[in-house]
């Protein structure tokens, strides 16, 4: 068997690589931006509100202490501290925290003022049992940027859109950060890559890969929401983004067997799923071990969210070899006889608690959070886009910045938002276990569109 570096050498062919000589890439375009540490030594800049009365609040972050976002937001709760008086009893509880302590706690009043995650989630685990209020005022509080408020600094749709809202009509989340998603790669491992343009170049790309002996995706098993997003992307180029989600809200279930674009989506996972494109031990690894794979050179490519380079760059920071990535990402190209180009993003904002005690403070901090002083230390400390179109965007977030930006291009919610539907019910329930199946080979795209037909009718007459 040949060693990581003889395979990676191998399937970069024709391209010089630092690494293949010397067991180092070099840059990796991941990186931190240079400022990382200017930011986290400036001084604070002035809010643009003192929140009167409130003199604390709780924060629940969906972060930890030690990540680069949490890092940015730490300077944040000490510069809002300092400038302000308010004290920020903060928590720092990681991507579980809505199901395993925002809705537990709904019910105790126990729950905090202010807590952040992205926005189907949220609706999902929260909004939809009624735990969270109107953020709307937010957008007329000013951030510290002379008479400049959050609407002000914000583009419209990076908070008004569908899914963004409560029963009321309002707004329940403000973003801070917009992750778009996208097929991965390492350059030293796959060489010069052309993005492609049809998924049969797409699966071109993937036998070259596992012709030299690396393997080609690695997915994700352990987290069915990635192996339901390979269909969903898929899908989406099929039927444009909104319609997967209309698809899963039909009660009869009758439209997964008449649009013919779902049943091709389908055919995209089985042809996965066939084709043997899988790293081995992918639906038994616990997360993050299969990125972690793919991040020491194991995968050719990796499909998900824009956070890849920086949680892939604290892990290798971690092991100390001195290794970094040179991050190459393209989107989902267009599968055969679709005719939408779509792209997925993931708004991550600030949420307030129906049953906040301290409202003012909370939505003041989040104003505060989004003075560009402040929001710069994303993509500065954590390589990270933002809702803001002047702040700088990383070398790694450059290709979905574009994608983002095209004004030809749709833009769905990940998952076209489907994991919020009632409740994320819908998804555990009729989703995920067939798309785990149909990724696993278990079934054909004729039968996981019977099943689901089937399934999502049965749903929803058992769910009145």
């Amino acid at each position: 068997m040949r060693s990581t570096k003889v395979v990676l050498c191998a399937l970069a062919a024709g391209v010089l690589l630092a690494g293949c000589g010397q067991g180092t890439s070099g840059t990796g375009a991941g990186d931190p931006a240079p400022g990382a540490d200017q930011f986290l030594g400036a001084d604070c800049p002035d809010p643009g509100v003192r929140p009167g009365g409130d003199k604390e609040f709780t924060y629940w972050s969906m972060w930890t202490a030690d990540e680069p976002q949490g890092r940015v937001l730490s300077k944040a709760i000490r510069c809002f501290t300092d400038k302000t008086g308010v004290k920020v009893n903060v928590q720092w509880l990681g991507r579980d925290l809505l199901t395993q302590n925002v809705a537990p706690a709904l019910t105790t009043g126990a729950v905090p003022d202010l807590f952040d995650q992205d926005v189907s989630q949220v609706m999902a685990a929260v909004t939809s049992a009624g735990g969270t209020q109107s953020v709307q005022d937010v957008l007329d509080i000013k951030v510290g940027e002379g008479d400049l408020k959050v609407r002000d600094v914000l583009p419209v749709s990076s908070y008004d859109f569908p899914q963004n809202k409560g029963p009321d009509g309002a707004i329940f989340e403000v973003p801070y950060l917009l992750y778009g998603t996208a097929w991965w790669y390492n350059r030293d491992v796959t060489g010069l890559v052309t993005a492609p343009r049809t998924a049969d170049d797409l699966f071109a790309l993937l036998d070259k890969a596992k012709a030299t002996g690396v393997a080609a995706v690695a997915e994700d098993g352990d987290r069915p929401v990635s192996n339901a997003s390979l269909f969903a992307q898929a899908a989406l180029r099929y039927v444009g983004a909104g319609n997967l989600a209309k698809a899963a809200s039909d009660k009869t279930g009758a439209t997964w067997r008449t649009d013919d674009g779902l049943y091709q989506a389908a055919g995209f996972v089985e042809k996965l799923a066939k084709g043997g494109y899988l790293i081995p031990g992918w639906d038994s690894a616990k997360y993050p071990a299969v990125q972690q794979r793919w991040a020491n050179g194991e995968a050719a490519y990796i499909t998900t969210g824009g956070w890849l380079p920086s949680e892939t760059n604290q892990y290798l920071d971690k092991k100390g070899d001195g290794r970094t990535i040179p991050y190459g990402s393209f989107q989902f190209p267009k599968p055969t006889g679709a005719t939408h180009d779509v792209i997925e993003r993931v708004p991550v904002g600030f949420a307030v608690s129906a049953k906040a005690k301290n409202p003012n403070a909370a939505k003041a901090f989040i104003a505060y959070v989004l003075n560009k002083d402040i929001l710069a230390g994303m993509p500065a400390v954590a390589g990270a886009l933002t809702p803001r179109a002047d702040l700088a965007v990383p070398p790694s977030q450059k290709d979905i910045k574009a994608a983002l930006s095209n004004s030809s291009t749709e833009q769905a919610i990940y998952l076209d938002g489907v994991n919020a539907i009632a409740g994320g019910r819908w998804a555990e329930t009729v989703l995920y276990p067939l798309t785990d199946s149909l990724l696993h080979g278990n079934i054909t795209s004729q039968e996981f569109i019977d099943q689901i037909a089937t399934h999502q009718a049965a749903f929803y007459r058992s769910a009145g």
